[in-house]
């Protein structure tokens, strides 16, 4: 199963900017990441762009992940890995963040899934680097497997 994937019929224009943001921030997706979403912020942190890139996976903004992707690990595109429909990301959980200098940070975080198969969690642990003034994704690791809870 991919690690990508998006709720069923969804995509980031069609998500309500008035519900609860999907990064588990105890704010609206408007006041959230919709704004970092439509470029009308950049992430100040390796969590807040971490949080941005987990609430694109579950309202589908595949722009928004492939732009925030550093381009030296990023693929050419994101091909069936972006639409993966039978995967929704129903939670995350960051278990923590830092900066290793000032243009290289980390994430370490699970994020719930529900897939056609049933409920999992994948736990990842992801690099950050600064390029042009913004942060991107580098790269990440997946503790073993994607594992189907129980």
């Amino acid at each position: 199963m991919s690690v990508f994937g998006n709720p069923s019929g969804s995509a980031a224009s069609t998500h309500s900017l008035q519900r609860a943001c999907p990064c588990g921030a105890a704010s609206t997706y408007g006041a959230c990441c919709h704004r970092l979403h439509r470029g009308g912020a950049s992430a100040e942190s390796p969590e807040e762009l971490m949080r941005s890139r987990y609430a694109a996976y579950a309202v589908g903004d595949w722009d928004y992940v492939f732009r925030t992707w550093h381009p030296a690990t990023r693929p050419h595109d994101l091909g069936e890995a972006g639409h993966d429909t039978g995967l929704r990301w129903t939670g995350l959980t960051v278990e923590g963040s830092g900066l290793d200098d000032e243009t290289h940070g980390w994430v370490r975080f699970r994020a719930a899934y529900q897939a056609p198969d049933g409920a999992g969690e994948l736990s990842e642990h992801s690099r950050f680097e600064v390029r042009a003034g913004r942060w991107l994704y580098v790269d990440g690791t997946i503790d073993g497997e994607i594992v189907d809870q129980v």
